[in-house]
């Protein structure tokens, strides 16, 4: 008898789980229809108090006190404008090979692999790719700025003719 009383509150309080879970799944795919076709988040409350209100009042009928796993008062928090990160910005055509020239004036000899080369960029802040280096490297070849080794793996930084 105690094994039936225990399942049958486990299926009352999985029922009472599942229509919350309804409910503001469907709230959060009306709050998407409304953002993807006005462009603005306005999120409704009524539907989080709602949904709070329904499952608090079926608990207290059932005489449970199991807790949710879900906050049912926090309301959603709205995000400024002001406060949103700027997109990062785009680099100009051409800045990569820019870049990369910086980097292998800071390695000694001028000289370094593509390895040294992603390090010194990474230690300025930018954050290429081997195949982005190796394209900036054959643009700066191709300037007469550059020179690949007889090993084809180290690179040689030259100041350009003025």
């Amino acid at each position: 008898m105690a094994k039936t009383a225990v399942n049958e509150l486990t299926d009352q309080i999985e029922s009472i789980r599942q229509e919350a879970y309804n409910e503001g799944y469907a709230a959060a795919m009306r709050a998407v229809a409304e953002f993807s076709a006005s462009g603005t988040v306005r999120p409704k409350a009524t539907a989080t108090k709602t949904t709070a209100t329904k499952v608090t009042a079926a608990r207290s009928a059932k005489g449970t006190a199991a807790k949710s796993t879900t906050p049912t008062t926090a309301a959603p928090r709205r995000q400024k404008r002001a406060q949103a990160k700027p997109a990062p910005r785009q680099t100009r055509r051409g800045q990569n090979a820019q870049h990369i020239a910086e980097a292998m004036m800071t390695l000694p000899n001028h000289r370094g692999p593509a390895a040294a080369i992603k390090k010194a960029l990474a230690g300025k802040g930018h954050d290429l790719p081997y195949t982005s280096i190796r394209h900036g490297l054959g643009q700066l070849q191709a300037r007469g700025q550059a020179s690949v080794a007889a090993d084809g793996k180290t690179w040689s930084y030259t100041a350009p003719a003025s």
